[in-house]
C-alpha cells in the first residue's frame, strides 16, 4: 500500500525529531510491505525567512493533498517581535483550522520504566485508582480549532489594552465531546469535561452540550470540574482521570502539566483528527480526513543541534500515525513496543534520566541519534 505523509520539520529540535520518526516509517514500510511517500513542506519560523509568511499558502495545499502530516515543532526567540500573524505559531493554528482538525489526542502515561523521573511520590501515584494500581494513564481530547486562539482578538486604538475573546458553538462542542467519548468507549468508559462554568458562559455551554451529548453514551460516566481544580488533582491524584475533554486554552495548559509527570514533555505525542469521512473518497485512510500528528513539545531552540532532545515523542506521534490515519495498528503497536523495549534496557536521553542516584546507575544517557538508532534496532528485533 502506498501512503503520501506530509513533513512538516520545522524550527529548533524539530528536523533533529522528524528525522528519526521518518526512518521508522521507513522500516515498518520495508517490513510490512508499505511504502511512504513524503512531502517535506516549509512553515513555522523557517517559512518566515525562506517565504515571508508562516505558512505559506502551498504548504496548505500540498498538506490537504497528503494522506497525514507530520511535525516537527515551530517558534524560537529569533521570530518572537513579530506581529501575531507573523509568528511562527500563526503555522500551527493555520494547518489546524485549514486541515479542519478539531480533536487533538494528547495521551499521557507514566511507563513503569520512567517511575524515577516521575516527581511524584508512590502514595499520590495509588491515589484514586482502583485496586491501589500505582500510575497513571488518561487522555486529554483538547479542542483546537476554536476559543480563544480563533476568537476574535485586538486591541485599542490607542494600544493600551488588549482583547481574546473566547467563542464557541454548539457543534464545534459537541464534535469534540463525541471524539471523546468515543476514546472513552474502549478505555476505562470515563469522561471528566473541563471548564470554568462557575465563570464563563461559554464553560456554561460546554455543559448543556455535555448534558445532551452524554444521553448517547448510557454506559460511559461523565463527571465535570472546573480548570484550577483539575490542575490541582492532576498533581495530587493523576490516576483518576481516564478521559478528559476541554477547549484549546484549558487542553494546552493542563495536558503541557501532565507531560511532567509522565518524565519528561519529550515523551508526549499528539493525534489532531477531523470528522469521520463518511463519504469514503480517501480510501487509504480509515475515514478520517488528513490527520496532523506532532510531538507536543515546543523548538527548545537552547537545545536545538546539540544531539540532546528527545525523539520519542515524535516517534511515538509516527506510530499514532499509523493507528488513526492508515489503520495500521500491528504497526503501530510493534513501534511502541520497540520504544518500551529501549526503555526496558535503561536508554535515556538527558530530559527522562532519573533523579535519583540509585536508580541512574542503572541508566545509559544518549543523544537523539543514539536513541533513535537504538529504536530502530529494537523494532527490527520486534519485526523478526
Amino acid at each position: 500500500m502506498n501512503y503520501q505523509i506530509a513533513l512538516i520539520p520545522g524550527d529548533g529540535i524539530g528536523p533533529e525529531v522528524v528525522g528519526p520518526a521518518t526512518e521508522v516509517l521507513d522500516l515498518i514500510g520495508d517490513k510490512y510491505g508499505h511504502v511512504f511517500n513524503y512531502a517535506e513542506l516549509l512553515a513555522g519560523g523557517k517559512a518566515v525567512d525562506m517565504a515571508g509568511e508562516p505558512l505559506p499558502k502551498e504548504t496548505l495545499e500540498t498538506a490537504k493533498q497528503c494522506d497525514a502530516v507530520l511535525m516537527g515543532a515551530v517558534g524560537g526567540p529569533k521570530w518572537d517581535t513579530g506581529p501575531g500573524n507573523m509568528r511562527p505559531e500563526a503555522a500551527l493554528l493555520g494547518l489546524r483550522g485549514g486541515l479542519g482538525v478539531f480533536a487533538n489526542l494528547r495521551p499521557a502515561v507514566l511507563l513503569p520504566q520512567l517511575r524515577a523521573a516521575c516527581p511524584l511520590k508512590d502514595e499520590v501515584l495509588a491515589a484514586g485508582n482502583a485496586g491501589g494500581r500505582s500510575g497513571f494513564d488518561l487522555l486529554i481530547v483538547r479542542e483546537l480549532t476554536g476559543g480563544a486562539y480563533f476568537g476574535k482578538k485586538g486591541r485599542t486604538e490607542d494600544g493600551k489594552a488588549a482583547y481574546d475573546t473566547e467563542y464557541y458553538s454548539w457543534l464545534e462542542i459537541e464534535r469534540v465531546l463525541r471524539s471523546g467519548y468515543t476514546a472513552a468507549a474502549v478505555r476505562r468508559k470515563k469522561v471528566c469535561v473541563v471548564d470554568k462554568a462557575n465563570v464563563l458562559e461559554s464553560s456554561r455551554l460546554w455543559r448543556e452540550v455535555t448534558e445532551v451529548v452524554s444521553k448517547d453514551y448510557p454506559d460511559i460516566e461523565t463527571s465535570f470540574m472546573y480548570a484550577d481544580n483539575a490542575a490541582m488533582q492532576l498533581i495530587r491524584a493523576p490516576g483518576q482521570f481516564d478521559v478528559i475533554v476541554t477547549s484549546n486554552i484549558f487542553g494546552d495548559i493542563l495536558s503541557d502539566e501532565a507531560s511532567v509527570l509522565t518524565g519528561s514533555i519529550g515523551m508526549l505525542p499528539s493525534a489532531s483528527l477531523g470528522a469521520v469521512n463518511q463519504n469514503g473518497d480517501k480510501s487509504a485512510t480509515q475515514g478520517y480526513p488528513t490527520g496532523l500528528y506532532e510531538p507536543i513539545h515546543g523548538s527548545a531552540p537552547d537545545i536545538a543541534g546539540k544531539d540532546t532532545a528527545n525523539p520519542l515523542a515524535a516517534i511515538l506521534s509516527a506510530a499514532m500515525l499509523l493507528r488513526y490515519s492508515f489503520g495500521l495498528e500491528k504497526e503501530a503497536l510493534a513501534i511502541e513496543a520497540a520504544v518500551n523495549k529501549v526503555l526496558d534496557e535503561g536508554c535515556r536521553t538527558p530530559d527522562i534520566a532519573s533523579r535519583n542516584a540509585g536508580d541512574a546507575a542503572s541508566e545509559r544517557i544518549v543523544g537523539t541519534r543514539a536513541m533513535a538508532g537504538a529504536v530502530l534496532k529494537a523494532l527490527e528485533g520486534c519485526l523478526d
